[in-house]
């Protein structure tokens, strides 16, 4: 598998596309106004404790009080089985050192943990921890186990917590102890801050996008990261020569004269990744609609009509769905609560099979994933870790003529309302006549269709109504003027 990172950055924002064999699977995008605080370490204020919800907010100087569950307490974290209270833990006007685990999405604010962890290019360390742990995705036992006793050996008596990466296993020695080093001095950087800023300070604060993507993007598989900025190419090899070196020959500038997004197509992806509909190969298709508390797929066999059997032609478009709906996940950065509703299937050997291709597809994903079986109704639960706002929720507002319903009112409803209005206004304050300024469609609607109705009222307030089109409206504005 050919595996390429490209890089586009402008002084407003970064992007990276992550490409396979020449098909976009992820997307990253960080603006300069907008950069995710994920991973920030700040000295925070309880401003509030709620006992009865076992959480507290906190004042991070942020525009919103971020917020701490007991669960993201690191007294909790350390005795799991004690029944410790929130209350017994933190008080108000406390000064706190917290990090950001979660960003502030729609109207939550950031979700904070008193746990600390600083990630590094192989090991991330959890200062007040003793223990050293291992990344979910190694999952052979005796590797495991090798990793664990190898950095164990390197640490000698530094009882301080780390959690071994997986681009640990290609490491030397060298290169771990460097790490470690590094690691050591951010927080030797950050608890000497925690003295002498004052609260609300910001003490730390992760990588820019481009630089995370070298320490936590590049793998084995990644040939080239592609970068079209000569200046930023030249930043993001000193930090690889420094703390990255196999990555180093990797890092290259591109210079041609096609934007780099457009050559390989990821703005066309990020156009088809916007869209409700996602098109299958074989004529099948996918909706997808997004709400602040989960997502929904449904999928549709549309004009594929297969070659054997009914049940054969679902099977075929609920297998190639599957891939899909994972490269859709990473390409949305889709998060939360996702309800995929697969064509019906009576063959549970079929429903078998399309569970355990879903199950692969997305073992690919770097973000957390987990996969419910089918429910008595034919769906599956996914949910996937969200840190981040959503492709949509960085690129698009709500809709002012709709305000975010994906649907606006048809002219004749509007028409039906405005003379609502009319008869309202009458009853009130008995005006010698009346104007009706509105859209086109509208005054066209109250022209033909609705003239009848129109005419009615004309003849039962005794009163004339004049109409006007403004041309600014849209099809849901309409202002009744009284003369």
């Amino acid at each position: 598998m050919k595996e390429q990172i490209l890089v586009n950055i402008t002084p407003q924002e970064t992007r990276v596309a992550t490409v396979e064999d020449g098909v976009v699977q992820d997307i990253h995008i960080e603006r300069a106004s907008q950069r995710g605080l994920v991973g920030n370490i700040y000295l925070g204020v309880v401003k509030r404790v709620l006992p009865g919800m076992q959480s507290a907010f906190i004042e991070i100087g942020l525009e919103r009080a971020a917020f701490l569950h007991i669960a993201d307490v690191i007294e909790q974290r350390q005795h799991p089985n004690d029944e410790l209270r929130i209350e017994r833990l933190v008080h108000e006007g406390q000064p706190i050192l917290v990090q950001v685990i979660k960003d502030p999405i729609g109207t939550k604010g950031a979700r904070l943990s008193t746990q600390i962890s600083i990630a590094g290019r192989f090991l991330v360390f959890l200062p007040q921890e003793t223990h050293i742990g291992i990344s979910q995705r190694i999952e052979n036992n005796e590797e495991r186990d090798r990793l664990r006793s190898r950095l164990e050996s390197l640490l000698a008596q530094d009882h301080l917590g780390y959690i071994i990466r997986t681009s640990a296993d290609h490491a030397t020695d060298q290169e771990l102890l460097a790490d470690i080093d590094y690691l050591n001095l951010i927080w030797a950087d950050i608890r000497q801050k925690s003295q002498t800023l004052p609260p609300k300070s910001l003490l730390f604060q992760d990588l820019s996008l481009q630089l995370r993507t070298l320490r936590d993007m590049v793998n084995t598989e990644t040939q080239e990261v592609l970068v079209d900025s000569r200046e930023n190419v030249a930043k993001m090899r000193d930090f690889a020569q420094s703390f990255v070196a196999d990555v180093f020959p990797r890092v290259q500038h591109y210079s041609g004269e096609r934007p780099l997004f457009e050559l390989y197509g990821v703005e066309a992806e990020i156009e088809r990744a916007l869209a409700r509909r996602v098109n299958l190969k074989f004529g099948g298709y996918l909706i997808i609609d997004q709400t602040e508390a989960m997502a929904t797929i449904d999928v549709n066999t549309g004009g594929f009509v297969g070659h054997r059997s009914f049940d054969d032609t679902i099977f075929k478009t609920n297998l190639e769905a599957t891939h899909v709906i994972a490269r859709q996940l990473r390409l949305r950065n889709l998060g939360g609560i996702i309800i995929v509703d697969f064509i019906d299937m009576d063959n549970e050997a079929h429903k078998h099979a399309v569970l355990e291709e879903l199950q692969k597809a997305l073992s690919r994903d770097r973000t957390k994933v987990t996969v419910s079986n089918f429910t008595s109704l034919g769906l599956v639960e996914i949910t996937r870790k969200r840190t981040r706002e959503s492709l949509a929720h960085v690129l698009c507002e709500p809709c002012p003529t709709c305000q975010g319903r994906g649907q606006i009112r048809t002219a004749e409803t509007v028409c039906h309302e405005i003379l609502r209005e009319i008869l309202r206004e009458e009853r009130q304050f008995k005006a010698r006549e009346y104007r009706i300024l509105a859209s086109q469609n509208v005054i066209d609607m109250f022209l033909d269709e609705e003239s009848a109705s129109l005419a009615q009222l004309v003849d039962f307030i005794g009163k004339p109504i004049y109409l006007q089109v403004e041309t600014a409206y849209t099809q849901e504005q309409f202002d009744v003027v009284l003369m």
